[in-house]
């Protein structure tokens, strides 16, 4: 019986010791940015947290978090409650907390350079002019992470008022397909790894 009880140990022991992946969506928190093209990573973090089963009920200062696994493997879903250009904080915290290193952090981001019904996925790279991007290389000194983007699409002018506007019912139909091909992007990252996701989904 002891021997027993020592491999339940164990086995919980090597369970606790599972670092999760961390999902990390990009967006502006409060009802005023709910449905707006900078929040799309939001949008796609609540489909992948209805997905999974996963309820994003963990209110922290920094993130609004949910826990659970996608494919077998423990996966942090988050939605930072710093705004798009302070989005380094969370990414700091939620790295720390989990003792993850940036490379088992997806971010989840608009991309003005890709039109509306695209994304690509990248394991590292620069920000592209992306404050939410810009902040999270500052505050984690790296750009070695990887991350998926989701095209919103360029206007002729007027990109702050682009990013935070919404969709028209045209758009937000491809929009909904993409995000849902995103989240299928997203649990092949998880499952497989980024070069399997990138060969895949790009």
């Amino acid at each position: 019986m002891a021997k027993v009880f020592d491999w339940l140990s164990n086995r919980s022991k090597h369970r606790s010791n599972v670092l999760p992946l961390l999902l990390v969506g990009i967006g502006n928190p409060g009802e005023k940015y709910t449905g707006t093209r900078h929040n799309v990573g939001f949008m796609l973090i609540e489909i992948l947290a209805e997905r999974a089963g996963i309820r994003l009920n963990d209110k922290r200062k920094d993130a609004v978090l949910g826990q659970g696994t996608i494919g077998g493997k423990a996966v942090v879903l988050a939605q930072p409650r710093t705004f798009v250009n302070k989005s380094g904080i969370a990414a700091r915290y939620l790295t720390a907390r989990f003792k993850a290193k940036p490379s088992m952090m997806l971010i989840l981001v608009d991309d003005l350079d890709l039109p509306l019904g695209k994304m690509r996925l990248r394991k590292s790279g620069g920000s592209g002019g992306h404050n939410g991007l810009n902040s999270i290389n500052a505050d984690l000194g790296t750009q070695e992470y990887p991350r998926l983007r989701i095209g919103i699409g360029r206007p002729t002018q007027g990109a702050i008022q682009h990013v935070l506007s919404g969709f028209s019912d045209g758009d937000a139909i491809l929009l909904e397909t993409t995000l849902n091909q995103a989240a299928i992007a997203v649990e092949a990252w998880v499952e497989h790894g980024t070069e399997h996701a990138m060969n895949h989904f790009n």
